[in-house]
């Protein structure tokens, strides 16, 4: 059994980083990110369900949202499979803070604070070998590769691509991004972690300190991250997505994912995935979604979520 959450699961993210108690672990962790600038004493969390201006459109949730003393807004996102047009939806979530800031009832000047999206990715780009890189910083640059504006500012880290071991660990960064990324599979601190605020973070992550109730809804959490990831991977098995998926977990995938997890979940990811999907139908259409955005057939995508081809179908196209 795992000693520790899972960070890719929302209960485990939220739960490390989305708490008042844990916002010195979220300050620590952004300020790595951040120019020096930017640098964050202190934090505010705000509103995760972001209302749209006019009720029919849409609205935005998100991982975490938080806002610095001086004024600047911070989105976290843990994404864990790939999605249609996650770029884009990024664009989408920045524009809800960048709206917020207006003044209502008085003379406003457009003076804007920075905002930062960073997405923390457990999926890599689809592009081409030259341009890929763990840490990809945007920011509104004109032609000349000029800073047009520090008030917008996207940070996108592709975790499969951080390789480094242990001993290659070297900045305070480093060492945030190998806790994330092995966390599940520490069975003690390592040595080079051996500092106040990993020590924290280790603890809050610990298995063991979750109530029953707190431990049931990761367990659901760590079921719906595996189901995901088995699918992806079973397409890849299968042919259906070019290209090698790094970093896979331990255990063994076989047969069609057409249905259920075998053996009971207690935190540790061996063992074998086979039968039919089962979980919350939603979750379902969020995976036919993305497959059909990677370009699975209608026949395909019935085949392994396990859900009806009308259903399929009517899901789709609704979200044309």
């Amino acid at each position: 059994m795992s000693r520790y959450l899972n960070p890719y699961t929302d209960f485990g993210f939220k739960k490390l980083f989305g708490e008042e108690a844990n916002k010195d672990l979220l300050i620590d962790f952004l300020n790595q990110l951040l120019p020096n600038h930017h640098q964050i004493a202190k934090l505010t969390f705000r509103n995760t369900e972001q209302l749209p201006a006019l009720e029919p459109e849409r609205k935005a949730v998100f991982d975490i949202f938080c806002a610095s003393a001086s004024g600047e807004r911070f989105i976290v996102e843990m994404q864990k499979a790939e999605m249609p047009f996650f770029r884009e939806r990024s664009l989408f979530y920045v524009t809800f803070p960048i709206r917020e800031q207006a003044k209502k009832g008085k003379k406003w000047l457009f003076q804007l604070r920075p905002v930062y999206f960073i997405a923390i990715l457990d999926f890599e780009y689809d592009e081409s070998e030259e341009r890929r890189r763990f840490l990809r910083e945007v920011a509104l640059r004109d032609q000349e590769g000029d800073l047009f504006s520090d008030k917008l500012h996207f940070r996108f880290l592709q975790m499969p691509l951080f390789q480094k071991q242990e001993y290659e660990l070297k900045t305070h960064f480093d060492k945030w991004i190998y806790f994330l990324k092995n966390l599940p599979d520490l069975e003690h601190i390592p040595a080079i972690l051996n500092e106040p605020v990993f020590q924290k973070a280790f603890r809050i992550a610990e298995l063991a300190n979750l109530s029953r109730e707190q431990y049931a809804a990761y367990e659901q959490n760590l079921l719906d991250y595996w189901t995901s990831t088995a699918v992806f991977d079973n397409a890849m098995k299968k042919g259906w997505i070019k290209g090698k998926r790094e970093g896979k977990r331990e255990g063994k995938i076989e047969g069609k994912i057409e249905g259920k997890i075998e053996g009971k979940i207690e935190g540790k990811e061996e063992g074998k995935i086979e039968g039919k999907i089962e979980g919350k139908e939603e979750g379902k259409k969020e995976i036919a979604l993305t497959l059909k955005w990677k370009g699975f057939t209608l026949e395909q995508i019935v085949e392994i979520t396990g859900l009806s081809i009308d259903c399929v179908r009517q899901h789709l196209l609704s979200s044309n």
